[in-house]
């Protein structure tokens, strides 16, 4: 680090450690105990695409290995944004299935060069009463944080809110488990993300 960079309290970037994915499944299960949230089975990678034919053969080669895998076929999608998102379906009991299949994804973009393309990764949770959860991996952080968004009230002129007050239950339940995001104004919210 530069002198100039500790001057002005800036510090090296954390990097990711896409290995933090493998904590989810043990995560889960303390979530399911302490919220009543269980994993859906749905999971999804969110990045920029890249122009170039390298980048459009590797987004192929990547929904090719997924689809080989015996799963459902990968869902493509494109955002208001302009970002690609990658969805991946497996039963629900198959979380660590889901996992691997995420953290192939992120390892095939990054060893490819594409890693700061990565935005995020999320898994999904819901619960019987109908609240839902994603649990979002900032890859550029190397952090996790819970977003909770709540059904949209139209009638009431509300459309985009958040359960807050779960969002800080989840913090305060898996916290020892994941590193979350310490800087709450990084839990971006990803309304109309796959798989939500």
């Amino acid at each position: 680090m530069r002198w100039w960079d500790v001057l002005m309290g800036r510090g090296e970037p954390a990097k990711a450690d896409l290995d933090a994915l493998f904590a989810l499944p043990s995560a889960a299960v303390t979530l399911r105990a302490a919220t009543d949230l269980a994993p859906t089975g749905v999971g999804a990678v969110c990045f920029r695409s890249a122009e170039g034919g390298a980048f459009a053969e590797l987004e192929r080669d990547i929904t090719q290995l997924l689809d080989a895998g015996g799963g459902p076929p990968v869902e493509v999608s494109k955002d208001s944004f302009g970002y690609t998102w990658l969805l991946v379906r497996r039963t629900p009991d198959m979380l660590g299935d889901l996992v691997t299949d995420l953290h192939a994804v992120n390892s095939s973009l990054e060893g490819a060069g594409f890693g700061p393309s990565l935005l995020c990764s999320l898994v999904s949770f819901a619960a019987p009463d109908g609240r839902g959860l994603a649990l979002v991996y900032l890859y550029k952080q190397g952090t996790f944080y819970p977003f909770a968004p709540l059904p949209a009230d139209e009638g009431a002129g509300r459309a985009q809110r958040r359960d807050n007050a779960l969002e800080l239950q989840v913090r305060g339940a898996i916290g020892g488990e994941l590193e979350i995001e310490p800087d709450l104004g990084r839990w971006f919210p990803l309304w109309g993300a796959p798989g939500l």
